[in-house]
């Protein structure tokens, strides 16, 4: 039995999550499918209110994702350095620096990782988290392979 519940938000997002957060079929459906793919009620039940979380961030006034000074670095508390983890922290840091990641969507990863509720979460899923968080920003379709490759191949420094 899968039994993780990052294991069918990555069911979901391979399979439905095309263009956003936007299902074919409707969560009655999904959970029935889930179910009989292998997956825990209960954690099917966790990811549906984890994405339902994901898009009440998403839906936040715009006054709070107005863009913050470029020169503001996040300081992470000791419970998000616990669970990202020095190598979490990079990645992050790295995706905002090259502007994959703006404060805000930043914030949505960071919120989305810890709502996973783990001790520790590895970097892979950290990698999950960010293009889920990226496939519910507008213009997502635009950069959707783009994004991807970036996300989840190891970043490799250019030279022009």
């Amino acid at each position: 039995m899968k039994e993780d519940m990052l294991e069918v938000l990555i069911y979901l997002f391979e399979n439905y999550i095309v263009d956003g957060l936007s299902f074919e079929p409707g969560q009655d459906e999904l959970e029935k499918e889930l179910l009989g793919a292998g997956f825990d009620g209960e954690e099917v039940e966790k990811a549906f209110v984890w994405l339902e979380g994901l898009l009440q961030i998403g839906e936040l006034d715009e006054t709070l994702t107005q863009q913050q000074a470029s020169s503001s670095m996040r300081i992470f508390t000791n419970a998000e350095a616990a669970v990202f983890q020095l190598e979490g922290q990079s990645l992050l840091t790295r995706l905002v620096s090259i502007g994959v990641l703006d404060q805000f969507s930043q914030e949505m990863v960071i919120d989305r990782v810890m709502a996973l509720d783990s001790i520790h979460v590895e970097l892979e899923h950290i990698k999950w988290v960010i293009l889920m968080v990226l496939s519910n920003q507008p213009g997502f379709s635009d950069i959707a392979e783009w994004a991807e490759v970036v996300v989840t191949d190891e970043l490799v420094p250019v030279i022009h």
